[in-house]
């Protein structure tokens, strides 16, 4: 699993220990964004949609994409613009307006919407993030462990060899039992100040966590699904 470490890291000093890393840029944020793509290995370039959602405000998708144009090149990629907590039909829209080449973005599906537009998804781009948001906010909780087993059975059944799936505020379940290809998450920014860490140390402990390669298909608990 590719592990990408979100910003702002602060201070720069500390960042700069940090050579080496995948990180997660916000366009809601992106402070770091030179010295990332000097140190970085790649960059994930988050679309922001979170933190709109969080503030009260109308995300730009043009602003994002006039943003991202002078900086998107490989092996560096963009999340495709998404509505958290939206229709199946408005983020379908959205993604209509991604103006550059599939190859450099990841679109999103949110667990509450169908299985069949996750698999419209799959075929049309190869990759997907998987967004946790309305009744599945809480990863790691209960129902949401029981949504992830619905959406990797169903991927396996459907497509023998699982797509790459990127975890969007995942790099938590290292550890797990979903065969994720990357995850992001911002543990080392958020924590390593307030629990006097090293940084690059929690960022190392958090690399080693790997997913298994393959999935093993789980039991459904029809109260899981409701």
């Amino acid at each position: 699993m590719i592990h990408y470490h979100g910003t702002p890291i602060t201070p720069r000093a500390v960042l700069k220990t940090m050579i080496g890393e995948h990180f997660c840029i916000s366009f809601a944020d992106p402070r770091d964004l030179d010295v990332c793509l000097q140190i970085g290995q790649s960059v994930m370039f988050d679309n922001g949609a979170f933190s709109c959602k969080t503030r009260g405000i109308a995300f730009d998708p043009n602003g994002f994409y006039n943003w991202l144009d002078p900086i998107l090149a490989h092996p560096h990629w963009g999340v495709v613009p998404d509505i958290i907590d939206g229709n199946e039909e408005q983020q379908k829209q959205l993604v209509k307006t991604w103006p550059f080449s599939k190859s450099f973005g990841i679109p999103v599906w949110h667990l509450g919407l169908s299985l069949d537009y996750l698999c419209d998804l799959v075929n049309d781009w190869g990759r997907v993030c998987l967004g946790s948001s309305g009744e599945y906010w809480n990863v790691g909780s209960f129902k949401w462990c029981g949504r992830m087993d619905e959406v990797f059975n169903h991927l396996s059944i459907k497509f023998g060899k699982l797509p790459w799936l990127h975890g969007m505020r995942m790099l938590g379940q290292g550890l797990s039992r979903w065969p994720l290809a990357s995850a992001d998450s911002t543990n080392v920014a958020v924590n390593h100040k307030r629990k006097e860490f090293c940084a690059l140390c929690m960022a190392k402990k958090i690399d080693a966590q790997n997913p298994p390669l393959v999935w093993k298909s789980q039991p459904i608990q029809e109260k899981l699904c409701l």
